[in-house]
């Protein structure tokens, strides 16, 4: 997967990136043709260039050395900080070979487990749990190969399974594979919890556990190098929902505008930036490396509510220095999915910039939305009952946003089955997982085969 057409070795193709990636660098514009270098490896090349055989006997090494290699990158961000090399080619170059090392490990998963997917009668998988390589460990933390143990502080990244996941991920100028951001706090009495913002109900505290069986496929934890300062971020964001949550307390609702200089609203990496904020006095702000919005075609964004060409997106605290990649989790029944998902939604923006595509809300979704506001003034209870007919929606989201989120989940998701059974034949077919590449193509195809409206897009001019 890593290596020209002609290679016959797997193994040496990660070795030479290994290498590649390991070797001392004096200059942003070398370290930037480094990553490109290795990026481009990963992402052009097939599994189908290798015997696929050896490469299932030795998934379990080759998916750690994979894994050890981004841990090892991730390791030299502040040193290449302090070198002053952390320009914009840099910092896109580490996300961009973080994202693609992702898949192919993904892909390995894939090849090795032989497990039905979740919608063909299995179950999803509690995060960090599962005996099929599910969770990768970096081993100076976790000397016992488990990755049960977690600390005040702990910052879990996560991807769920729906569309408006993956669009969340790809609301912003860089691609990424995570669409929720949580953080970790143990009381006194050692119970664990979760401290996150969610769109449905705002800033909440679950257990952690059933945060971890939310309807996730990925999840990363990362820990900060202080322990005492992520103590005391755990401590301030627990106690500060709690209030809000107690009898007299203010809810916190969800943040669609996706600023960060607000906090009487918070969306899921704000909540994290403030509890960071919190514990170090204000001495300590999230994130290094912020996103940028900055789509030329803003109507989706402007429907969804978002107001600011900067933010703190959830994948953004994987170029935090100040944080370690303590261990990193994924169902690979469900990958292949979540997979078709971000490349799906990254055609449907391409399209709306490139073509003029825009959503055209019918009276049908019209009704659904108004009916989705209105039920969000409903009891939990009666949310819960009418979930299967309107959407569950916050109290403070706008008709248009119920309106174009539904728009495109209705739209990707004829798309998404079409994807799906074009890799599940592909699988049958060659015992690997449809590439990119190809992904993209049909992709371009359907686009041509629909022509000026697809689902509720509809190309406006020429």
């Amino acid at each position: 997967m890593l290596a020209p057409v002609a290679s016959a070795s797997f193994e040496k193709d990660i070795e030479h990136i290994e290498i590649l990636a390991a070797t001392p660098v004096t200059s942003a514009d070398l370290l930037a043709r480094n990553l490109q270098f290795i990026y481009e490896r990963a992402a052009k090349a097939r599994f189908d260039d290798y015997e696929v055989a050896e490469i299932a006997k030795h998934a379990q090494s080759l998916m750690y050395r994979l894994f050890d290699l981004r841990v090892g990158l991730r390791n030299h961000l502040q040193h290449y900080e302090m070198l002053g090399l952390m320009t914009p080619d840099v910092t896109q170059g580490f996300r961009d070979v973080f994202r693609v090392l992702r898949y192919v490990s993904d892909m390995l998963g894939e090849i090795t487990t032989g497990h039905p997917r979740v919608g063909e009668g299995g179950y999803l998988l509690r995060g960090f749990t599962g005996a099929d390589n599910n969770t990768l460990v970096n081993y100076p933390f976790y000397r016992s190969g488990t990755a049960q143990h977690f600390r005040s502080g702990d910052v879990i990244l996560v991807r769920g399974t729906a569309h408006n996941s993956a669009a969340i991920a790809r609301i912003g100028d860089v691609d990424s594979q995570f669409s929720h951001i949580g953080i970790v706090y143990i009381d006194p009495a050692g119970d664990h919890w979760m401290v996150e913002s969610l769109i449905e109900d705002g800033a909440v505290i679950n257990p952690l556990a059933k945060a971890l069986d939310h309807n996730i496929v990925r999840a990363v934890l990362y820990r900060n190098r202080d322990a005492d300062l992520a103590a005391r971020a755990a401590k301030c964001i627990f106690d500060y929902v709690a209030a809000s949550r107690a009898k007299g307390g203010k809810r916190i609702l969800y943040d669609f505008s996706m600023r960060t200089d607000d906090t009487r609203n918070l969306f899921c990496s704000k909540l994290v930036r403030l509890a960071y904020e919190q514990g170090s006095f204000g001495m300590f702000k999230l994130p290094t490396y912020p996103t940028k919005i900055a789509r030329k075609n803003r109507d989706f964004l402007d429907r969804v509510g978002v107001a600011t060409d900067l933010t703190f997106a959830p994948a953004d605290i994987d170029m935090e220095s100040g944080f370690d990649l303590v261990a990193e989790w994924q169902d690979y029944r469900e990958t292949a999915g979540i997979r078709l998902q971000d490349f799906t939604m990254d055609k449907l923006f391409e399209w709306m910039e490139r073509f003029n595509y825009r959503f055209d809300e019918t009276a049908a979704i019209k009704l659904v939305s108004v009916l989705g506001r209105f039920a969000s003034h409903f009891s939990e209870g009666a949310k819960d009952v009418l979930s299967s007919v309107f959407p569950r929606v916050p109290i403070n989201m706008p008709r248009k946003t119920v309106a174009v989120v539904a728009m495109l989940h209705k739209t990707a998701e004829p798309i998404y089955h079409e994807l799906m059974k074009l890799n599940q034949d592909a699988v049958a077919d060659t015992g690997v997982p449809l590439h990119g590449l190809d992904v993209m193509a049909a992709l371009e195809r359907i686009r041509e085969r629909e022509g000026n409206r697809i689902g509720y897009l509809v190309r406006r001019g020429r």
